[in-house]
């Protein structure tokens, strides 16, 4: 259910692929995440997308019920990604719900299809966010919004996550992955240790 693809040039392509399931997390999928995450240290570049049209649902509501949502791979998995010293682009070809927003989050760029929406309805289901999610999201909007989203619950759409400064990009859907590969055409050909140079200058203190 998880699709890797590894290019020639060093760029990693990681697809969720359970479009039946709108890309629902499940644990075997996230251990899946976690350990190519933890390989892709040798990555030039690495995409994050989904197949379908939701980016992903979050946790599947089953195995959400039975633990899931509380599991430890959720902050294991953004930790791994946010701590790749290559350029990470998330590219949303559709909604983005739940707990799935904690792997948009850390990476380095996000890009969405005009439909997309982001919510995260943690209050509702009676679960916090992971902790990093709330800290990654309210150094990127601000903490107003951030409590918007996690607290309110209110799903905002791709042009206002655009407003907000959570989404970088909007893209076409038949525009998105060439999109995505534009923005990471750089750091693919330069030097690395001069691509991960310029990542940590960027990064906050």
């Amino acid at each position: 259910m998880i699709k890797l693809t590894i290019e020639e040039s060093g760029l990693w392509i990681v697809t969720l692929n359970r479009p039946d399931k709108a890309n629902a997390l499940t644990s075997v999928m996230l251990e899946e995440l976690v350990e190519i995450a933890n390989r892709a240290t040798s990555a030039r570049g690495l995409i994050l997308t989904g197949t379908g049209k939701v980016f992903s649902a979050g946790a599947d509501l089953k195995e959400a019920a039975a633990g899931l949502a509380t599991s430890p791979l959720w902050e294991q998995l953004s930790a791994s990604l946010a701590a790749l010293p290559c350029l990470t682009v998330a590219a949303l070809n559709g909604t983005l719900a739940g707990g799935a927003n904690g792997m948009a989050l850390a990476c380095d760029l996000r890009v969405a299809v005009p439909s997309a929406k982001v919510f995260y309805p943690v209050m509702k289901l009676g679960y916090l966010p992971q902790p990093s999610d709330a800290k990654r999201m309210a150094a990127l909007i601000g903490p107003a919004r951030s409590k918007l989203i996690l607290a309110a619950g209110q799903k905002i759409s791709a042009q206002q996550a655009y407003d907000f400064g959570l989404i970088d990009q909007i893209s076409e859907p038949d525009d998105l992955m060439q999109v995505a590969r534009d923005l990471l055409a750089d750091s693919l050909t330069a030097k690395p240790e001069l691509a991960q140079r310029i990542l940590a200058m960027c990064q906050d203190n």
